[in-house]
């Protein structure tokens, strides 16, 4: 049999349907129950997403926000994660209806970065303040090099310098590979492997992948149980909401998530929620079959931090600056900003998108939104600590599951933040900053400031990179 001919068995579509319909109206009673029961940071059953997902009044869904915000803070503190995605090409093999990268789409400029021009995107994502990446590439490659591009790739971003610094820390978003192939992959020193099933609903993912190697619904499923074979520790998963019923993605997306509890004793580092935003050259992305609304959008967003309070949430510049802002009160841990979807797109700035991946809704620049985050009261953090120190897959889950994980990440997200300010703010984020690092500093205790202010002091006096 062929590596390729692997079955998934794991997500089980009738079981899911059933709990949607045994929950269609909400239960205030078991609603509060579920809620408390996720103040304990163990996160809940599938059963008890299925309860949250029915909840459409006003007073329960602000209990639903409020009970989201506290787990994140308990968890997370008040750190919010950036960075930046890197694509190196939009050439892809693959007929994705709601993709402009399709490749029968016309509509799109077509572009595979060589090195030199890799290597320039990193120097301006540096200039900017970015300190990690993420690798994007369409399911093709040139010259049929297929995964050492991508490689080739990686260690270009490593080895790029700017006089302003360099990227710490590499993830990649790629297609689908063999065990063997994410050995090689590994190899290359990322930090997560992610991909995104699209949708988990078998036959709508069948009416969405017209043709191309994406086709192959249980090969693309079963990616991570590959990349955890060949020794990846963290992941990150996700479906496009809007392809299909957003309730039946949450749930079948748990199934995935205990599949790999199961088997490798820890599940999804990252969740992503991108939500099917217009592209050039497809209907379905600007006519989705199942829009999500902005009040479903936000309540995922609620309900999967109360699921897997443990996971880190991303948020993608697809939304608006809007949406992003609500994102951050109820859940969302890292997200990336002044983003561009198409390759070549920040060391040229082109305007226009003509070969971006889907319509970017929040396109400010990095420190307009950095210095918002602040005014928010959370720290924009730059830290990229925990893979270097191996604090990564069921290491990393067993210090965040208890909330123990801030107490390492929070000094860690402060000195990458004055870091930022000192080497890359505009003056009126520098001075947003510095109120907020003071602030922050006002709520700790002596033990707490003892470990702090060394390490902020040592980056105030020219030290880059500083961590404990």
């Amino acid at each position: 049999m062929a590596e390729t001919d692997v079955r998934a068995d794991f997500i089980d579509e009738s079981g899911i349907e059933s709990l949607i319909a045994k929950h269609r109206v909400a239960d205030h009673k078991r609603v509060r129950e579920v809620l408390a029961k996720a103040r304990e940071l163990k996160g809940i059953t599938a059963e008890d997403v299925a309860i949250l997902v029915a909840v459409e009044e006003p007073e329960l869904r602000d209990e639903l926000f409020a009970t989201a915000q506290a787990v994140k803070q308990e968890i997370y503190g008040t750190r919010i994660v950036f960075f930046a995605p890197l694509y190196i090409s939009n050439r892809c093999a693959n007929e994705c209806s709601y993709c402009a990268f399709r490749a029968r789409n016309a509509e799109l400029e077509r572009r595979t970065l060589n090195q030199e021009e890799i290597s320039a995107e990193v120097r301006a994502l540096v200039d900017q303040g970015h300190k990690r990446v993420l690798v994007v590439a369409g399911e093709s490659y040139p010259d049929r090099k297929g995964l050492q591009y991508v490689v080739e790739a990686i260690r270009t971003v490593y080895n790029t310098r700017s006089e302003r610094g360099d990227i710490r820390r590499v993830n990649v978003n790629v297609a689908p590979l063999t065990v063997e192939q994410f050995r090689e992959l590994k190899a290359a020193d990322i930090s997560v492997y992610q991909i995104f099933q699209e949708t988990y609903h078998r036959a709508t993912y069948a009416r969405v992948h017209l043709a191309g190697p994406k086709r192959n619904y249980d090969w693309r499923l079963t990616a991570m149980d590959r990349a955890m074979e060949a020794g990846i520790r963290d992941v990150g998963i996700g479906p496009l909401f809007g392809l299909y019923d957003w309730r039946f993605e949450v749930l079948a997306m748990m199934q995935h998530i205990r599949h790999l509890e199961e088997r490798y004793g820890c599940g999804a580092h990252t969740i992503s929620v991108p939500r099917l935003e217009p592209a050039a050259g497809s209907e379905m992305a600007s006519n989705p079959p199942h829009a999500v609304s902005d009040a479903d959008f936000l309540k995922i967003i609620a309900i999967l931090r109360l699921a897997v309070p443990s996971v880190g949430l991303v948020m993608s510049t697809r939304e608006s600056a809007e949406i992003r802002r609500k994102s951050f009160q109820i859940g969302i841990s890292q997200t990336s900003a002044g983003s561009r979807t198409d390759p070549g797109g920040y060391e040229e700035a082109a305007a226009g998108f003509t070969s971006g991946q889907f319509l970017v809704g929040d396109q400010r620049p990095l420190d307009e939104v950095v210095r918002e985050v602040a005014e928010m009261g959370f720290t924009p953090s730059f830290c990229t600590a925990c893979y270097r120190l191996n604090r990564t897959g069921k290491d990393f889950m067993d210090l965040a599951k208890p909330g123990a994980i801030k107490y390492h990440c929070s000094p860690n997200a402060l000195s990458s933040f004055v870091e930022y300010l000192e080497n890359y703010a505009s003056e009126s984020t520098k001075a947003t900053g510095k109120r907020h690092v003071l602030d922050q500093m006002a709520t700790m205790n002596i033990g707490q400031l003892r470990r702090v202010a060394p390490i902020l002091a040592r980056v105030r006096c020219g030290e880059k990179d500083v961590f404990i």
